[in-house]
Order: C-alpha cells, then sequence, then structure tokens
C-alpha cells in the first residue's frame, strides 16, 4: 500500500440552477430531488474508498452532498469556506444565454467583470486542500466536497497547470469524482469526472 495521500476531489449533485443553466456561483441553491438521488448513489459507491478525512463547502448544495457520504462511512464533514464556488457578482442566477448576450466576449473566456480572480480561487482552493491533507493519514484519502468551476480550479492548481490554460481539464458532471495522487512530490490525476468505480480499483501503478 502506497503511504502518499490521495484526494477524491467531487462536485455536488443536481439542483435547479443546474437544469436551468443558471450561473450558480455562491448564491447558496439547494439540491433539487435528482440531485438528491445522485447523491445518495455515488455517496454509497464513493464508501467504498474508505475517505479519511471528509471536509467540504458550506454551501448548501455542496454540505447536503457531503452529508451523503459522512452517513455511508461514519466520518464527520468538516465545513471549510475555501472551498466554496466562485463568486460570479452580478453573472449570478443568469442563464448562459442572458450571459452570451450581455457579456459575449467574457462569457467566452468565463472573465467577470465584478466577480472573484481565478487566481484568488486557486489560491484558497488550493489551502483548503492543504488543510485537509494536514488531518490526513498517510496514505490515506481526502475527499473533498465542491463546485464545478472551483474543483477544476483547484486541480489544475494541484497538477501544476497555469491558470489560463485550466480549460485543458474537461468539466466534472454533477456528482462526478476526480482522483489525484502524489507521486514523488508531484500530483497526478488518477480519474476524472468518473461516475463509477473501476473494476479492480486501481489508483497506483505501483506493481
Amino acid at each position: 500500500m502506497s503511504d502518499t495521500p490521495r484526494v477524491l476531489f467531487w462536485r455536488h449533485g443536481r439542483t435547479a440552477w443546474n437544469v436551468e443553466n443558471r450561473f450558480q456561483g455562491q448564491t447558496d441553491i439547494e439540491l433539487d430531488q435528482v440531485g438528491h438521488a445522485q447523491a445518495r448513489r455515488a455517496g454509497g459507491l464513493l464508501a467504498s474508498l474508505g475517505p479519511d478525512v471528509i471536509v467540504a463547502s458550506d454551501l448548501k448544495r455542496a454540505a447536503d452532498t457531503a452529508g451523503y457520504l459522512s452517513r455511508a462511512t461514519g466520518v464527520p464533514i468538516e465545513f471549510d469556506k475555501g472551498l466554496r464556488e466562485r463568486f460570479g457578482g452580478s453573472w449570478e442566477g443568469r442563464t448562459g444565454a442572458e450571459l452570451s448576450a450581455r457579456w459575449p466576449s467574457e462569457h467566452a473566456r468565463m472573465a467577470i467583470p465584478d466577480g472573484e480572480p481565478i487566481s484568488e480561487v486557486g489560491d484558497r482552493m488550493r489551502a483548503a486542500v492543504d488543510r485537509g491533507l494536514a488531518r490526513t493519514p498517510a496514505g490515506g484519502l481526502l475527499a473533498v466536497v465542491s463546485h464545478g468551476a472551483a474543483v477544476r480550479i483547484g486541480i489544475a492548481r494541484m497538477l501544476g497547470i497555469p491558470d489560463e490554460q485550466r480549460e485543458i481539464l474537461g468539466p466534472l458532471s454533477n456528482c462526478s469524482w476526480s482522483v489525484l495522487q502524489e507521486r514523488r512530490g508531484q500530483w497526478r490525476l488518477m480519474e476524472h469526472n468518473a461516475a463509477s468505480l473501476p473494476e479492480p480499483v486501481v489508483l497506483s501503478d505501483d506493481a
């Protein structure tokens, strides 16, 4: 068994605003019925990985998603505001079509005029992950329950991908996850946008 840590990034389940393609940001939207079902199913699958620590955004859609994993494992949730979604300013609550019509060039680049800079999201996501890792035993698994944009920015930061090139990582679907593992002082992406567990579960190439 490897003594290097793993980090599981898990995006929250579906909300009504996801269905409507509305920019959620830090607006505290709840899971819809489908979102709860997604989180219940995924939480049961992810419990088999045996997370040692669960940290989550305190926004309700992520907190409630994390609750399913916590109940399935008995591991308590530690809430960290550093895992919140990117603040979207005047974009929050608007549909993608509305954003494209009013801010065409900015929307194409996800450059929110009065929103949170990508660099700041990356900084706080990495700091939150580091706080969680500090409480994770050697060779353990840290489960991070957060949001689509924040997770992708956080993963890019951990992999050393420049913020402006983060789009080389595809997005995460609702309640899908990605797994990173440290090897020789570097983080590697082992799974991305997964919704099922591989058979057998292989998260290391060590023989």
